[in-house]
């Protein structure tokens, strides 16, 4: 499965820009090892799981390959990116799985507090990611973002949010990748309480104002 998501991720980067990294062995090692190193940290089984700005589906579609119990969403706002992940879920027979084309601050009242975990592998700080994220999970759910190593500094200036927005950290793991000297931060936060109704914002507020 993994081989067959490779290949149709080549050959459609050809037409559409959907991702940097197009080298075979990148993309196990970046795309699809990283993505799994989530499952170095906790169990996966049939949990309701939202993947918060897919992309090109990582991490949630090698989630859902290694852990095919789980009831995933994909949040995605690129046409291009939904389509192939449209085509991708359909090659791959994958089932259980839902796509949502938007943005987080559109979309997230039908879907507020419904998810076990809310995941995000985003290049955005960890306190906008939280305002993205948060407010899909449940409370005693987890937001784990996907960040790189060191991440301290990036984690302290988030608490403040992620307290506002309902959240704890729990943890930091750093997760060396394969065999290879690449290392990946997976920054666990709980949710210990419901998110204000005011989060997020309207569109791009997060960014413009993020929560300090």
């Amino acid at each position: 499965m993994f081989d067959l998501y490779l290949n149709e991720l080549i050959e459609w980067n050809k037409k559409f820009n959907l991702t940097a990294i197009t080298e075979p062995e990148k993309i196990r090692l970046k795309h699809f090892a990283d993505s799994l190193a989530l499952l170095d940290v906790i169990k996966l089984t049939n949990e309701s799981v939202i993947d918060v700005g897919a992309g090109a589906g990582f991490p949630g579609l090698p989630l859902k390959i290694a852990c095919p119990g789980i009831k995933l969403t994909l949040l995605e706002a690129t046409g291009k990116k939904v389509e192939f992940l449209k085509h991708i879920i359909s090659r791959l027979n994958l089932t259980d799985v839902t796509i949502i084309k938007g943005r987080a601050e559109e979309t997230v009242q039908e879907y507020r507090e419904k998810f076990a975990l809310a995941v995000a592998r985003a290049v955005a700080k960890l306190n906008i990611l939280a305002e993205y994220c948060l407010p899909f999970v449940k409370v005693g759910g987890l937001f784990i973002a996907y960040k790189e190593w060191p991440v301290d500094e990036e984690v302290a200036g988030a608490q403040k949010a992620v307290k506002i927005l309902g959240g704890k950290v729990r943890d930091i793991k750093k997760i060396e990748l394969l065999n290879s000297n690449l290392a990946r931060s997976l920054v666990i936060v709980e949710k210990i309480s419901p998110t204000p109704p005011q989060y997020p914002r309207r569109t791009g507020t997060a960014k413009k104002r993020p929560l300090r």
